[in-house]
């Protein structure tokens, strides 16, 4: 029996290992693909992009950065969130979805960080999330563009997309799919995964339409690639 077992956990082993030597190959087909790729959101600090992601939840980037360059104007610091009100800051972000929730996520996030953090954006992760519109994704996103820190690994739509088709995840969770691509991936390359997918995710294998059936990337690796 403990022979058995033994036998058991070399087969787990051998099928992790190569499991992440095909991770890597398409991490590196993906980055050879996208050398560029980057946060597709637009900020110039670690408030503004902690700020922008929180916009961006259930919205599109693009319209995002529509959005803030007259709101990062109106507000060019922490303290003049914290001064001002929701509903001061609601008609710069009136365009993007769910604004007056967003607005006060912001205005109670701005008075946390000049009150518990010394006017600075929070670079752990246990900080970050409380702050009120901050949870795991929107704080990977801040620790990983902002701060350099590989803390977790952003699963959006895309992301979690591509996990399954590649064949990186079987999970359909959000934390599930993080923790398996956690597992595959070197921590050092957690951020640059995330923008890799979301650029081939918005580019080629698409929720619908896509061109996975043409693509060199996909028709090595995705699922997808015979139904579309």
């Amino acid at each position: 029996m403990e022979q058995r077992g033994q036998t058991e956990l070399l087969l787990r082993v051998m099928s992790s290992k190569k499991m992440q030597k095909r991770a890597q190959e398409i991490f590196n087909s993906l980055q050879e693909r996208y050398p560029d790729a980057h946060c597709a959101l637009n900020y110039s600090s670690p408030l503004e992009l902690l700020f922008a992601t929180i916009l961006s939840a259930q919205s599109t980037d693009v319209g995002v950065n529509k959005a803030t360059p007259e709101l990062f104007k109106a507000f060019p610091t922490v303290q003049a969130y914290a001064k001002s009100t929701p509903e001061e800051i609601e008609p710069y972000i009136s365009s993007i979805g769910l604004f007056r929730s967003k607005a006060k996520s912001i205005h109670s996030s701005a008075n946390m960080i000049v009150d518990d953090f010394n006017g600075k954006v929070p670079d752990t992760m246990s900080d970050l999330i409380k702050l009120r519109g901050v949870a795991r994704k929107t704080a990977n996103v801040v620790l990983g563009n902002a701060f350099n820190k590989n803390e977790g690994v952003v699963v959006d739509t895309h992301v979690a997309r591509l996990s399954q088709r590649f064949g990186l995840t079987a999970e359909t969770k959000p934390e599930k799919i993080e923790k398996d691509l956690m597992d595959l991936f070197p921590q050092k390359q957690w951020c640059m995964l995330s923008h890799l997918l979301v650029w081939h995710g918005r580019q080629v294998c698409k929720k619908r339409g896509g061109s996975c059936n043409t693509d060199s990337i996909c028709n090595r690796y995705c699922k997808n690639r015979d139904s579309v």
